[in-house]
């Protein structure tokens, strides 16, 4: 399938391991370990998929996923969060409400979240399904 998807997360191994997750599954990759060069890497790269953390130090995924999304030609995104079973949850409902095309609860499977990155970037853009009415 391919495409270039941008992952955001402040937890260097969970970066990596998604990065070499996402470059196995034929997907280009750019890596930001905080939200302020994910927003920066987004307007730089414009990638197909953005996958970010929602609690990082100083730039959070929401404001993130806010940020990404002003653009002309957003790219999907996938919100991600561990952040305890009923915080994490709130956040992720946040996530999805300010933006966010999906929402994955951590810990998760790697094929998980490539079967979820495949179905997002497949998915019509949401002012093309707008015109079909």
């Amino acid at each position: 399938m391919g495409g270039k998807v941008l992952i955001i997360d402040d937890d260097a191994a969970l970066l990596r391991l998604m990065s070499m997750a996402f470059q196995a599954a034929g997907f280009q990759t750019v890596a930001a370990d905080n939200g302020r060069a994910g927003i920066r890497m987004a307007g730089a790269h414009k990638p197909d998929l953005v996958v970010t953390d929602i609690v990082m130090p100083d730039i959070e995924g929401i404001g993130c996923i806010r940020a990404i999304k002003q653009g002309a030609r957003p790219p999907k995104v996938i919100a991600i969060s561990g952040a305890g079973r009923s915080r994490g949850a709130d956040y992720l409902s946040w996530a999805r409400h300010l933006g966010a095309d999906e929402v994955l609860a951590k810990p998760f499977r790697m094929s998980e979240l490539m079967k979820m990155s495949k179905s997002v970037i497949s998915r019509a853009p949401a002012s093309t399904t707008d015109l079909r009415g």
